[in-house]
C-alpha cells in the first residue's frame, strides 16, 4: 500500500512539472511566433523606402501578414478614409508604421496579423489536456488502490495464516467482484484443510484402536502357535498322526494371523490414499480438448509425437477432473517408464461404454506381472531406479471403480496400453 501511495505521488509530482514546462514552452514558442510577423514588416517597409512610395506586397509570399493597406497624407483630411482605416478587423491585430523618404512623411502603412497570444484557447488547450490526463491516470489508481490492490492486502495474510494451522481466521466478505472467486477458493482451502485435519485426527484415533484390537486378536493364535511349537519342540506328541495335527493347527493360525497383517497393510493404504468422486457427467469432447491443452506443449517440448484419434462427442458418466487425475497418472508413467517417441490416444465405444486406451511405446511389463500392476506399493520389473511408491495405478484404478468405471492394461509388442472404461 505505501508503495502505491508513493506512485501516487510520484505521478501527481510529475504532472505538475509536466504542466509546468509545457505552459512555460507553449508561451514562449507562441511569443516568438507573435513577433515573426515585424521581420516580414520591417523586410516591406524598407523595401518601399528604397521605392520612395507605397507598393502593394504579394500576400501569398507572406506567412505571418494577412492583408496590407496604405493611408496617404492627403487621404488623411477624408474622415471616412481615416475611419476604415484605423477600423477593427476580427481576428486580426494591427501593427501600423509611417512611410518616410527623404525625412517626409507620405502616409502610413498598416500591417494586419494574427496574433496568437490573444487567442484565448493557447493556454486553455494544453492546460486541459493535461488535466484530463491528470485526472484520468489518478481516477485509474485510486480505483486500482482502494478496489483492487487494498482488498487483496486484507486477503494476503491468509494464506500465512492457514500454513500455521489457524483454521478458525474468517474471509471476509468484499463487494468488489475483483477476488469473487479468489476469495471462495480461499474459503473452500480453508473448509477442505479444516475438515482434512479433522479427518486426519479421526484416523490416527481409528487406527490406533484398529492396532490395539488386532494385537489383541493376534495374540490368541500366536500363543497356540507358541505353544505347539513347544510341544513339538519337547517331543510331546508321539504320534504322527498327532504331530500331523499339530502342524495343520499351526497352518491354520498361520493363516488367521495373515488376514489380521493384511487388515492392517489394506488399513494403511487407506489412511495414506483417499479418493472421492462427485457424482455428474461430462462431455468427451471438452475432456479430450482440456488433455490436449495441457499435454500437447509438454510433447512437443519433450519431442514425443501424441496423436489422438478421431472421437464422437459422447456424455460420459463420471467426474472429469478424477478422470483427468487418472489420465495424468498414465501419461507421467509413459514419460517416465516409455522411451518417449509416440503416445497414442484412441476411443471405441463397446457395450454402452466409452473406451479409452493409452498407448506408449517403450518397456513392457512381463505378462504375469500385469494383474499386480494396480495393487498398492507394487512396482514393476520395469521401474527400475526410478522414482515412485507404486501407488498411482492403485489411485487409478480406485478412481476409476467409484466412477463406476474400470482400467485394465494390456502388454503390446512394442509397448504398453492402459484402457480406461466410463460408462454412458
Amino acid at each position: 500500500m505505501k508503495k502505491l501511495d508513493k506512485i501516487i505521488a510520484g505521478v501527481i509530482a510529475s504532472w505538475l512539472l509536466l504542466f509546468a514546462a509545457v505552459i512555460f514552452l507553449w508561451g514562449r514558442q507562441s511569443e516568438e511566433e507573435s513577433r515573426e510577423y515585424l521581420v516580414e514588416a520591417g523586410r516591406l517597409m524598407r523595401g518601399m523606402e528604397e521605392q520612395k512610395c507605397f507598393s502593394m506586397p504579394v500576400l501569398r509570399d507572406l506567412e505571418k501578414i494577412e492583408a496590407v493597406s496604405y493611408l496617404s497624407c492627403q487621404d488623411m483630411e477624408d474622415t471616412l478614409t481615416v475611419s476604415v482605416f484605423f477600423s477593427h478587423r476580427n481576428g486580426y491585430v494591427a501593427h501600423i508604421e509611417p512611410l518616410v523618404v527623404d525625412d517626409e512623411v507620405l502616409g502610413l502603412v498598416r500591417f494586419d496579423y494574427r496574433n496568437i497570444r490573444e487567442n484565448k484557447d493557447f493556454v486553455s488547450l494544453p492546460a486541459g489536456v493535461l488535466l484530463i490526463s491528470l485526472c484520468s491516470v489518478l481516477t485509474v489508481l485510486v480505483y486500482i488502490r482502494n478496489h483492487i490492490v487494498r482488498p487483496f492486502w486484507t486477503l494476503s495474510e491468509m494464506p500465512y495464516e492457514l500454513s500455521r494451522g489457524h483454521m478458525r481466521m474468517e474471509v471476509e466478505e468484499n463487494k468488489e467482484k475483483f477476488f469473487g472467486k479468489f476469495v471462495w477458493g480461499i474459503d473452500m482451502l480453508r473448509d477442505n484443510l479444516n475438515a482434512a485435519q479433522k479427518r486426519a485426527l479421526k484416523l490416527e484415533k481409528e487406527k490406533k484402536m484398529l492396532l490395539l484390537s488386532l494385537s489383541h486378536d493376534i495374540k490368541t493364535p500366536l500363543n497356540s502357535i507358541k505353544l505347539y511349537a513347544k510341544a513339538l519342540k519337547e517331543g510331546v506328541y508321539e504320534s504322527e498322526e498327532e504331530k500331523w495335527d499339530a502342524f495343520c493347527q499351526i497352518e491354520c493360525l498361520s493363516g488367521e494371523i495373515e488376514k489380521y497383517v493384511q487388515k492392517i497393510a489394506r488399513s494403511s493404504v487407506e489412511d495414506i490414499v483417499s479418493v472421492e468422486v462427485e457424482a455428474s457427467e461430462f462431455y468427451l469432447h471438452g475432456f479430450v480438448e482440456r488433455m490436449k491443452a495441457y499435454y500437447e506443449p509438454k510433447c512437443r517440448l519433450m519431442m514425443t509425437e501424441l496423436a489422438i484419434g478421431v472421437y464422437e462427442n459422447r456424455l460420459i458418466k463420471g467426474d472429469m477432473d478424477r478422470a483427468l487425475e487418472v489420465v495424468e497418472n498414465l501419461m507421467e508413467n509413459a514419460f517416465k517408464y516409455g522411451d518417449g517417441r509416440q503416445i497414442d490416444i484412441s476411443f471405441q465405444e463397446e457395450e454402452g461404454c466409452q473406451l479409452i486406451r493409452l498407448r506408449n511405446t517403450g518397456s513392457v511389463v512381463n505378462a504375469e506381472e500385469i494383474p499386480r500392476l494396480f495393487d498398492s506399493f507394487y512396482r514393476g520389473s520395469n521401474a527400475g531406479d526410478k522414482e515412485g511408491n507404486g501407488l498411482g495405478l492403485y489411485i487409478c484404478r480406485e478412481i476409476m471403480r467409484k466412477m463406476d468405471g474400470e482400467i485394465f492394461a494390456q502388454a503390446e509388442n512394442d509397448g504398453m496400453s492402459f484402457f480406461l472404461v466410463f460408462p454412458m
